[in-house]
């Protein structure tokens, strides 16, 4: 909690070793909610991401099920372990990409003991995933599940996103919610309001950093600056925070991309 008695929730769907902005809003957050009792989106980010590869950005993606399922909630989907070479795949992306940077070896082990494990569901994976990059960074918070919370009065409301963060900012006992820049086309400032919980969203300046094959390209998973900085990682992540603003008016440019 800030000195003025601010609590924050962070509430961001669980995704494939995310961008730096999802941990500029986890060490913004008092209590941390994965999503994951939401729709799959079979076009983002749950089971994807990107690194850098020698001719630019090289795509990771983990194979799933989701054929029959309807509109299965990100918990529910499965790994398609049909496709036994994804691990495999991934690995040896990450060593032609990444094995001549300077921490290598401080991250690699890590990434390559998670991913040898056989996960039942990507949720899971994307999970232990981030708790291992969180732990490599110094960034301990703590974390919840929304489908752990039992959550149910705002699935009758009329806009059920906005209720159900309301509900879970007031499950978790925050005053304050701190959203990724793309729930402002829904975010309805009145319903948070009148809850008692103001709202700010980010706008995530990104920072620059050495990486490797010369040149910069943005919007990476965050593991392309942990191989090129190490420990430093979270100093560098922290550099792209001071753009936050509050939710209404912003101006100015939001990249695409992996904002949520």
């Amino acid at each position: 909690m800030t000195p003025g008695g601010r609590r924050t929730c962070v509430v961001l769907q669980p995704g494939y070793l995310p961008w730096l902005g999802f941990f500029e809003q986890m060490h913004r957050a008092d209590e941390f909610v994965f999503l994951d009792d939401v729709q799959f989106d079979k076009h983002g980010w749950r089971n994807r991401n990107r690194i850098r590869g020698p001719e630019g950005p090289l795509w990771l993606t983990v194979p799933i099920r989701v054929s029959g399922l309807g509109k299965p909630h990100i918990r529910d989907v499965e790994i398609d372990h049909t496709q036994q070479r994804w691990p495999a795949r991934h690995l040896h992306a990450l060593r032609t990409c990444y094995g001549p940077c300077p921490h290598f070896d401080w991250l690699y082990p890590d990434l390559e003991a998670v991913l040898t494990q056989r996960w039942t569901r990507i949720a899971e994976l994307d999970i232990a995933f981030i708790a291992l990059l969180c732990d490599k960074l110094g960034l301990d918070r703590r974390t919840h599940r929304s489908s752990e919370l039992s959550l149910g009065a705002a699935q009758a409301d009329g806009d059920v996103r906005c209720g159900r963060l309301v509900e879970i900012c007031g499950r978790l006992g925050c005053n304050h919610y701190y959203s990724g820049a793309a729930a402002r086309d829904y975010l309805d400032e009145s319903r948070f309001r009148q809850a008692g919980i103001s709202v700010e969203i980010q706008h995530y300046a990104h920072p620059t950093y050495p990486q490797r094959f010369g040149g910069f390209i943005p919007q990476l998973s965050v593991v392309d600056l942990m191989f090129n900085c190490g420990p430093r990682s979270l100093e560098i992540v922290l550099g792209g925070q001071a753009a936050s603003t509050p939710l209404s008016p912003v101006t100015g440019h939001l990249a695409p991309s992996q904002r949520e």
